[in-house]
């Protein structure tokens, strides 16, 4: 079976990290988002896996450029525009020539989901569509899927308002299609799955869906992106994970804790660094106290500065010593001081 991964959003709740790279190519715990997506597909031995991509595909072919992406053969189709989810599911698709049953997800989706226990279920179920669920505190930031006692969806309700969600489960962006919902997809707009698909499946009574019950993060929003490397460091999802990448210098007398630290990252002698996430080339001054935040690559805390609450900082941005970043962003190339906003 081959797989649909959605790859062309532009990230936009990540910037500036995702001003020059597509979110997927962002490194969790060290490695490319998109691998441990292939990965964990290339374990359910789907080994063959179609790139829908829009913004920056460069990227992607550049860091795989023979087409193998964690032992996973990819083809890249690139949207001449933004088609939206259901579009970009049937782009491509026609153009890896896919023509019989197939998996789709989200490819910012970091989770444990057992493929193949979906794929039984569906073919089980004799559906068309069958869609992975989640249960979630706060469905109203998702496509909410009631079912019936058969696993058939009896509403698709997309971002209900929380004290009106029909369920807590949600919508988990994995899907086993047959060919023929391609058929009815438009070929000529805009077309989103969760929308106009999904609804009109439910009408006809084809659509079903499965509770995962596992581990699964959307790992979009900055405090999401940090939690996916923190659960890892922790070892929620199985064995805990290294997060000091071997090529990083980190002085003796720095403490760090709970933190993932890139190549070629270095911390000096009384940096303190906690619960963070620390990209390639970024440096930590002398002093410097950075605590659940994100640094981009070969960005600059200064000595005795402290980034905390959240902040992100974008790639090669410079922090001066003395300043303190709470929450917020900071970002590309910017240079900061106190006389530009540093308190």
């Amino acid at each position: 079976m081959r797989a649909v991964v959605l790859v062309g959003g532009f990230g936009t709740r990540l910037r500036p990290l995702t001003f020059g790279t597509p979110k997927q190519m962002l490194p969790i715990v060290n490695k490319p988002m998109i691998e441990w997506v292939l990965e964990h597909l290339a374990q359910h031995g789907i080994d063959d896996a179609v790139l829908s991509m829009g913004y920056r595909p460069d990227a992607f072919a550049d860091t795989y450029p023979d087409g193998v992406c964690a032992g996973v053969k990819v083809h890249y189709a690139v949207e001449p525009e933004p088609l939206d989810t259901a579009g970009a599911i049937r782009f491509a698709a026609l153009d890896a020539g896919i023509n019989e049953r197939f998996v789709v997800l989200n490819g910012d989706v970091l989770t444990d989901l057992d493929v193949n226990a979906l794929i039984d279920f569906h073919e089980a179920s004799g559906a068309e569509g069958t869609i992975a669920l989640h249960r979630v505190e706060d469905p109203s930031a998702f496509g909410v899927v009631p079912t019936d006692s058969h696993g058939r969806v009896e509403a698709f309700v997309e971002k209900p308002p929380r004290d009106e969600a029909p369920t807590d489960l949600i919508n988990a962006g994995t899907y086993v299609l047959e060919a023929s919902v391609l058929d009815r997809i438009a070929g000529d707009r805009k077309v989103s799955i969760e929308r106009e698909v999904f609804p009109a499946m439910v009408a006809d009574s084809c659509l079903f869906a499965l509770d995962g019950q596992t581990y699964w993060i959307d790992t979009g929003t900055p405090a999401k992106y940090l939690q996916a490397q923190m659960d890892l460091l922790r070892g929620v999802r199985g064995d805990k994970v290294p997060g000091i990448h071997p090529d990083a210098h980190v002085h003796e007398d720095a403490l760090v804790a709970r933190t993932v630290v890139g190549p070629e990252v270095t911390i000096e002698a009384g940096a303190e660094v906690r619960g963070s996430v620390l990209l390639a080339g970024s440096t930590v001054r002398s002093g410097a106290v950075v605590e659940r935040s994100i640094v981009g690559p070969g960005a600059t805390v200064g000595e005795r500065t402290r980034v905390d609450d959240l902040a992100v900082i974008g790639d090669r941005a410079i922090i001066d010593s003395d300043l303190r970043v709470a929450g917020g962003t900071v970002g590309v190339d910017e240079h900061l001081t106190l006389s530009t906003g540093g308190d």
